[in-house]
């Protein structure tokens, strides 16, 4: 069974996506779920996660009645404001719907780079797991030593890293990037996602090789049995479409058995998720 194990949704409003600037022409319009489904069908995909693109709860009230409307959404990793002092009484309002599935803040955009050894962001995050939610890590690599003193505090809960935890892809691969995601890999409790990776290249110019070297370093660090693809639509679209960001990752788990790139292409977001 193939799954997207990230993409997105959203109805676009300039104030609300404030990310998504002027040269990003292609993204300032609506995704939704019936734009997407036409594209998994034609790859063979069974279904996807879908991830927040704002930090609020309506941002995943939305994606929840998207989930619960279409099933081919087999998942949500929403939002809840996990510094609150009140995180747990949102937890408890979400956490009965059995399509949330994990939750994300953007810390990628956060001044401090220790944001997530802030005591109350911890807080928050020591609650995620008695609801049996994932939590989706999106850092920059200069955030990667927060990530893995995150990650060794919580050895109960699970933790993914989004997008290669965004290194440019370059052909110089940083030896700093390198050993935080050797650490990460280290911890059993931390998956990676294969994606977001074309749009960290050199104005969106890219070969499939390009990636090679990057999606080495993670697979030698998680191996496959903790690494699953994801395609970041529609983000990805403005380096490349949907297919070609698929023969990306397959093209690279072709030399891989069977079995592990089955693994990588669905059945690890099934086993993280919960799916």
């Amino acid at each position: 069974m193939k799954i997207d194990s990230h993409q997105h949704f959203w109805r676009y409003h300039p104030e609300r996506h404030p990310w998504i600037n002027e040269d990003m022409q292609v993204l300032r319009k609506d995704y939704l779920p019936e734009d997407l489904e036409p594209l998994l069908r034609a790859r063979g995909f069974e279904g996807c996660v879908a991830v927040q693109a704002e930090m609020s709860e309506a941002e995943t009230v939305f994606l929840l009645q998207c989930a619960a409307t279409h099933p081919f959404i087999k998942g949500v990793v929403g939002w809840v404001n996990l510094t609150e002092a009140g995180v747990g009484e949102r937890l408890d309002y979400f956490g009965s719907n059995p399509l949330l599935k994990g939750i994300r803040h953007i810390v990628q955009d956060e001044p401090d780079l220790d944001f997530m050894l802030r005591p109350d962001f911890q807080a928050g995050i020591g609650c995620l797991a008695p609801y049996g939610l994932c939590y989706d890590i999106l850092v920059y690599p200069r955030q990667l030593p927060a990530s893995i003193a995150l990650a060794r505090r919580f050895p109960e809960q699970r933790f993914v890293i989004d997008h290669l935890a965004k290194p440019p892809v370059t052909g110089q691969i940083d030896p700093r990037w390198k050993r935080d995601i050797q650490a990460l890999g280290s911890l059993s409790n931390v998956f990676c996602k294969l994606s977001g990776m074309v749009t960290e290249t050199p104005k969106f110019q890219w070969r499939q090789e390009d990636f090679y070297p990057y999606m080495d370093v993670v697979m030698q660090a998680f191996g496959p049995d903790r690494l699953m693809f994801g395609s970041d639509w529609p983000v990805c679209l403005l380096a490349a479409g949907y297919n070609e960001v698929e023969d990306i990752v397959a093209g690279y788990l072709r030399s891989f058995k069977p079995a592990e790139m089955q693994a990588v292409m669905g059945l690890n977001a099934i086993r993280f998720y919960g799916l």
